[in-house]
């Protein structure tokens, strides 16, 4: 496995293990159908949680978060969609990011509503 494809795994576990221990339910890691994946898939209260997982190294190059770009956030915003429709759940859906810098001691960031799907 790549050293980056170590790192993203290593993210995505810390992020389980932070929203778990904030008392989220994890319904999927990595959930994958047609063209969408989604990080995670959480319910938190009554509210789906849609989580992009950006993990770096360094924040040398700039924070993890930038790199969720507007074209990320429509893609995640249909793979939600889709993802409410196909296990048919009637819930108010929010979109999370959490940045991880994995120095010696990792730093997760939590960014709540990180962004809104754009309403036509």
């Amino acid at each position: 496995m790549a050293q980056h494809n170590q790192l993203g795994k290593k993210g995505e576990e810390l992020a389980v293990q932070y929203l778990q221990e904030k008392g989220y339910t994890i319904l999927a890691i990595n959930w994958q159908e047609h063209k969408f994946e989604i990080d995670i898939v959480a319910q938190h209260k009554h509210e789906m949680v849609f989580v992009e997982v950006k993990t770096r190294s360094t924040d040398y190059f700039g924070i993890p978060e930038e790199s969720v770009t507007i074209a990320k956030q429509k893609h995640l915003v249909e793979g939600a969609n889709y993802y409410l429709e196909l296990n048919q759940i009637d819930l108010d859906a929010r979109f999370d990011v959490i940045a991880i810098v994995d120095g010696v001691y990792p730093n997760i960031k939590h960014i709540q509503e990180a962004f809104y799907p754009e309403v036509d």
